[in-house]
C-alpha cells in the first residue's frame, strides 16, 4: 500500500532504517519515529500531508487534534500468522510463545477493540481496504483509494505497483 501510495504521488515519511529483505524485497517504506506515538504523540505532526505506515497498535495513540484518513488493510489472519512465521523462521529467531489459535483470537480481539476505537474517533476517515482486493483488482482499489483521500492520484502508477508474485502467505482455500 505504500508503494501505491507513493507511486500515485503522496509523499511518504519513511527513513530508510529498514532495508529490503527476502521478506519484503521491495523495502518496508517505515518511519521508526512512529513507534515512540505512544510516548511523544506529537510526533505526529511531521506527518501533516504525507502519509505514514502505522500498525493498528499504535493508531491508540494519535492524539486529538488532528485529522486523520487511515487507510485500513484488512488481510485474513491465518496468513498474517504465516507470514510472521515464515520472517521469524528466516531470521532464526525462536517461534512465537503462543500456538496459532491463541494468536489468531488475541489478533481478532485486538481488532474488535480498533473497531470500537474507530467509532469513538470521529476525527479518524476509515478505509477498509481487503488484500486480495489490491491484488485482484487494482486499478479499482486504486480509484477508491483517490476517492477516499479527495486529491489527484496517478491511478495507473499505482495500479503497477502490484506484485502478485510477493503474495507468499497465502490459506489454502485462497489460492488464485
Amino acid at each position: 500500500m505504500m508503494q501505491m501510495l507513493a507511486a500515485g504521488g503522496m509523499s511518504a515519511l519513511t527513513d530508510g532504517e529498514r532495508q529490503a529483505d527476502t521478506d519484503n524485497p521491495r523495502g518496508y517504506f517505515e518511519w521508526e519515529q512512529i513507534k515512540q506515538l505512544p510516548k511523544q504523540p506529537d510526533c505526529i505532526a511531521q506527518a501533516e500531508g504525507r502519509v505514514v505506515k502505522c500498525i493498528s497498535q499504535l493508531l491508540f495513540s494519535l492524539p486529538k487534534g488532528h485529522d486523520y484518513k487511515v487507510i485500513f488493510m484488512e488481510r485474513p489472519l491465518p496468513e498474517v500468522l504465516a507470514s510472521q512465521a515464515e520472517m521469524i523462521r528466516r531470521r532464526g529467531s525462536a517461534a512465537p510463545p503462543l500456538a496459532d489459535a491463541a494468536m489468531q483470537k488475541a489478533f481478532e480481539s485486538h481488532l474488535k477493540q480498533i473497531e470500537s476505537w474507530f467509532k469513538g474517533r470521529p476525527e479518524v476517515a476509515l478505509l477498509r481496504i481487503p488484500y486480495h482486493d489490491v491484488l485482484h483488482d487494482p486499478r479499482g482499489t486504486s480509484e477508491k483509494i483517490q476517492s477516499f483521500l479527495s486529491i489527484p492520484l496517478d491511478i495507473k502508477a499505482m495500479a503497477a505497483e502490484v506484485v502478485p508474485s510477493l503474495y507468499r502467505q497465502r490459506t489454502a482455500e485462497i489460492t488464485s
